[in-house]
């Protein structure tokens, strides 16, 4: 995973506000996925499972990109519907496709980072597809770049300088899933480019069915999360979370092959949640982007629906503080299981109105708005 927020606009005005400023709190969004919910559209150019997609924004222009088990990662326009590129270079399985803010902010680059069974992480430009540099191991990209492999160690890389800074052992069976702590800024931005104190770490999950919760700094290992009864397939801070007692603080999501999702309390190294519903293993969590939105008409809260989507071939919406679904998007009977999703904003038409794009087991991308 690649830590490196947007860029901040240049004003004469020295009171201009950052673009990375949270929606007005004033705002409310009414989850009316029932009503509003419809299939945009449906990309079909994988043959293979979809293990990841990514969507950013470069010099106004939205992008997607995704990795396919068929070996090959491609880009699309999604202005323009158009595919930019079909990078068919790689001779395994692609497991984790990232976008490169640091490429694209500091070296003006659209650069992809992926990660491959071969077990290198490769950068490549997509508009002149040609690779740039790669690392050894899988994936979570920054100027500071995570990977996970199945070596079962975790490794930090500094992006700028293809340089090693840390190595994290304690997993007893291969990573399979590893995320960055929100970025402790406190409104300096400059500061994502520094790894330093303020409780940032990393959580990865194994097919050793723990999670573990690293200090970046340190290198130390500071928790392990038990309960889960099989591999954590994805694993995600939340850190809008109120949680079930109300307090804010940063939280854990975890997807397993046990068919669960949990959310785990990092400060008390407990589950506050299970949500039960899915009938097979649990592929990708993510949280709703409405993460400042007020209550809503029915008492519940946006920042506080997660998603989960399974090889039962559903994604599932959840009120993390009480388990309950609140909806679910049933995947085409072609697609075979949901293997990976990604909110992504719609600006074009409306401020409050999203893209949830999943990528399927048969190899379709589909976009819900």
């Amino acid at each position: 995973r690649l830590d490196i927020p947007k860029k901040k606009k240049k004003s004469q005005d020295s009171d201009s506000k950052d673009e990375t400023e949270p929606v007005n709190k004033n705002t409310t969004f009414n989850f009316d996925l029932c009503g509003s919910a419809k299939l945009r559209k449906t990309i079909s150019a994988h043959t293979d499972t979809v293990r990841s997609i990514d969507y950013s924004t470069f010099d106004d222009c939205d992008f997607l990109c995704s990795g396919s088990s068929d070996k090959t990662i491609c880009v699309w326009d999604m202005g323009t519907s158009k595919q930019l590129s079909n990078i068919n270079e790689y001779s395994h399985v692609i497991f984790c496709v990232k976008f490169s803010p640091y490429h694209y902010y500091y070296h003006n680059r659209s650069i992809i980072c992926s990660a491959s069974y071969d077990k290198t992480i490769r950068f490549v430009d997509f508009k002149s597809n040609k690779e740039c540099k790669y690392l050894t191991d899988t994936l979570e990209l920054g100027r500071y770049l995570c990977s996970g492999s199945n070596d079962e160690s975790i490794r930090l890389w500094d992006v700028g300088t293809s340089t090693l800074l840390h190595v994290f052992n304690g997993h007893e069976d291969g990573i399979l899933c590893v995320d960055f702590s929100p970025l402790q800024t406190n409104g300096n931005h400059k500061s994502a480019a520094v790894i330093g104190g303020n409780g940032y770490s990393i959580c990865s999950g194994s097919w050793d069915g723990n999670i573990r919760l690293w200090d970046i700094e340190t290198a130390k290992e500071l928790s392990v999360f038990k309960g889960h009864e099989g591999g954590i397939n994805t694993i995600k801070y939340l850190p809008y979370a109120t949680g079930i007692n109300g307090g804010g603080g940063s939280m854990l999501c975890s997807g397993s092959g046990d068919k669960t999702v949990r959310l785990w309390d990092i400060r008390s190294e407990n589950t506050t949640q299970v949500f039960i519903g899915h009938t097979e293993s649990v592929t990708c969590v993510d949280n709703s982007p409405f993460v400042n939105a007020t209550i809503d008409q029915f008492g519940i809260g946006n920042a506080n629906i997660m998603c989960s989507g399974s090889w039962d071939n559903t994604i599932r919406f959840w009120d993390i503080r009480i388990t309950k679904q609140l909806h679910e998007i049933k995947g085409n009977d072609n697609d075979d299981g949901i293997s990976c999703l990604k909110f992504s904003p719609f600006h074009k038409k409306r401020e409050d109105t999203f893209l949830l794009c999943y990528g399927a087991r048969r190899g379709s991308i589909r976009l819900w708005e």
